[in-house]
């Protein structure tokens, strides 16, 4: 697939998958990209272009825009065979249409992390809306400022961008953190004084940071510019702050959370100021707060994921093979999802594990127990072998070692190589059950939810739901206790398969409301595709939708829906064998069902085998997540054809 990402927040850029900007020539190319992505995947008529991009279109106006458009599928696509059809710029109709996805234009990224940080804990926000907001370059499609078409799109993407900075401070306020929100709140109401609810913050900023006096003087001039240059006297909420401010109102002070917050910015500047900044100390820190960051909501998990990498290469430039199996092995965080969120930090994480083993003294088990879970979770899908080898060195090491939590991350490890083959839930169910046991002896909580978690699924894939849902209930009291967001991902998917697999009322609704979930949860590797599978368990309908990671073994299907058997057929012969995850079941059974419809002996007889070890369970019920009904079933429809 072509990776390519688009800037529209500063002048209309694009950039390959490796950073590299992309040649878009002159002006009128960037004008038709830019009309393109302001259209947000919608066709643009080819007329409609043409007076977008000239007052008086010229003669062979409609060709030029043509060679506009070819130029850019070229630069966009530059390794495309000749006369294969575009995957980005592709022709509909009468026009053209930019087919990107949501995170692959930095407005609409923008957007994403708007909507999620509306729900997330101020810390959270601070990170996401601290890169975030680096992403604007410039006002919103710079360029093309004076073009009719970009004007409502400039305005609204102008309105969020103010609404962040605000939100921003908000976050910074709640944290304790209000001397630190001063500056960019002064800036930004000297920019947009017409923000009653910046003039707020930066009044509430100025009173928490003992600075009475001036957070009235800020009131008493956002009164005057209101007044003068815009006729209106100040809304309620200034006019109750400055009376709060007046009477040192009680309920102006941080209270409980922001006193947690002065509590954490006193801590950190303290460490600041003992620790020098190029004490190795700081590294280990550092990976001890981005593994809680990790299990805090979608924003920590993305800043953790985000900053592991580069706090292992530091720790490697330094020379120290030690820190560095510190560092590479403290980041214990426990995964349930056997899709990596990001396969190129995975295999570089993977290869810096296997450079300090190499390296490691022969003394240091303990270090070396953690380098070799790393590598388990790490190469989860990927590589069985290495990564099994791995997993079981690393749980006998951590049991010579007697060390309950290194236990624990092992067992993960175990865990995620539990896949090289079909009907291994009786497994991971037993590992499970150990990771609750040797967790709720030991206070170890996260890997106690894990525990819960991979027994849930072990139960689904075996039709247990009253099991299942025991683990599920146990889960959520643990995560609303100790504040993990992340778990109710999964359980509330877990209650949408339980009504799929029942045919109860509500499945669809409530798969659809599950996936909102997904949205800002730091966990691109589960959400791709996953709605549109999760709706093809219901309905059986394949057609039109984006199938992530599971399209090589939708798409047979698809295509048969469409009455393209030849092609059916084609994509059927050149998809792979299901990788070895948690829809391993769910995928053979795709597969057999299309190697079925289109008459294929091998594919039948190579699912039937894959298949055959797994003929208690539910297909893909073991995800947790989705169900295709029983293997037994798939079974004998293959063995009937093939009979």
């Amino acid at each position: 697939m072509v990776q390519v990402e688009f800037g529209v927040l500063g002048p209309v850029t694009a950039w390959a998958a490796d950073g590299s900007a992309i040649a878009l020539k002159g002006p009128q190319h960037r004008a038709v990209l830019a009309r393109l992505i302001v259209a947000r995947g919608r066709v643009v008529p080819v007329e409609l272009l043409v007076d977008d991009l000239w007052v008086s279109p010229p003669a062979g106006a409609v060709s030029a825009v043509r060679t506009f458009v070819a130029a850019l599928r070229r630069a966009l696509e530059p390794d495309r065979p000749a006369r294969t059809p575009a995957e980005l710029l592709v022709t509909e109709g009468p026009g053209y249409a930019l087919l990107a996805k949501p995170w692959e234009v930095d407005a609409w990224r923008f957007e994403q992390v708007m909507e999620a940080t509306a729900k997330m804990p101020p810390r959270d926000v601070l990170l996401r809306l601290k890169e975030a907001l680096s992403w604007w370059r410039g006002p919103a499609y710079a360029e093309f400022a004076d073009a009719p078409w970009t004007h409502a799109e400039r305005s609204r993407l102008a309105e969020v961008r103010l609404l962040a900075v605000e939100r921003q401070a908000e976050a910074r306020l709640a944290l304790g953190l209000a001397a630190e929100a001063i500056p960019d709140l002064d800036a930004h109401v000297a920019e947009h004084p017409w923000r009653e609810d910046a003039w707020r913050l930066l009044a509430l900023a100025l009173y928490r940071s003992d600075r009475q006096g001036d957070a009235l003087a800020v009131l008493r001039r956002a009164r005057a510019l209101l007044v003068e240059q815009l006729g209106v006297d100040p809304g309620p909420a200034l006019r109750r702050l400055e009376a709060d401010i007046l009477n040192q109102a009680d309920h102006l002070d941080p209270g409980a959370g922001g006193t947690a917050g002065q509590v954490w910015a006193q801590a950190t500047a303290a460490y600041d100021r003992a620790v020098a900044t190029g004490a190795r100390a700081r590294l280990e820190s550092t990976v001890g707060l981005l593994r809680n960051l990790a299990v805090t909501g979608g924003g920590g998990l993305e800043a953790a994921r985000e900053h592991r990498l580069a706090a292992v290469k530091a720790a490697e430039e330094l020379g120290d093979v030690e820190l560095t199996a510190r560092v590479i092995g403290a980041y214990d965080v426990p995964a349930i999802w056997t899709r990596s969120d990001d396969q190129f930090q995975a295999d570089q994480l993977v290869a810096a594990a296997q450079r300090a083993l190499a390296a490691l003294p022969p003394d240091q088990d303990a270090a070396r127990s953690r380098l070799l879970a790393t590598i388990a979770i790490e190469s989860r899908g990927v590589s069985a072998e290495r990564g099994g080898e791995a997993a079981r060195e690393a749980v006998r090491l951590a049991r010579g070692l007697e060390d309950p939590a290194l236990l624990a991350f092992a067992l993960n490890g175990l865990f995620m190589q539990s896949f090289h083959r079909a009907g291994l839930a009786p497994e991971r169910d037993a590992i499970g059950a150990e990771l609750i046991a040797l967790s709720a002896r030991h206070g170890l909580v996260t890997y106690e939810v894990l525990g819960h978690l991979v027994r849930l699924q072990a139960r689904s894939a075996a039709g247990d739901f009253t099991g299942a849902d025991e683990y599920a209930a146990a889960a959520d009291r643990l995560a609303e206790r100790h504040e993990l967001p992340l778990v109710g991902v999964f359980t509330q998917w877990y209650r949408a398969l339980r009504l799929a697999v029942f045919e109860q009322p509500g499945a669809e609704a409530a798969y659809r409301e599950a996936a909102v979930l997904l949205d800002g949860s730091g966990m691109p590797g589960l959400e791709r595709g996953l709605l549109p599978l999760a709706l093809l368990s219901l309905n059986g309908s394949p057609a039109g939708e984006d199938w992530g990671p599971y399209e090589p073994w939708v798409r047979p299907l698809a295509l048969l829906a469409e009455g393209r058997r030849a092609e059916a057929a084609e994509a059927l012969e050149e998809a792979p064998d299901p990788p070895g995850d948690l829809l391993l079941e769910a995928m053979w059974c795709l597969t057999a069902r299309a190697a079925i419809a289109l008459g294929n002996r091998p594919v039948m007889q190579r699912a039937a085998a894959a298949l055959a070890p797994a003929a208690t369970e539910l297909a893909g019920a073991g995800s947790g997540l989705v169900a295709f009904g029983p293997v037994s079933r798939q079974l004998d429809e293959l063995a009937a054809v093939l009979r």
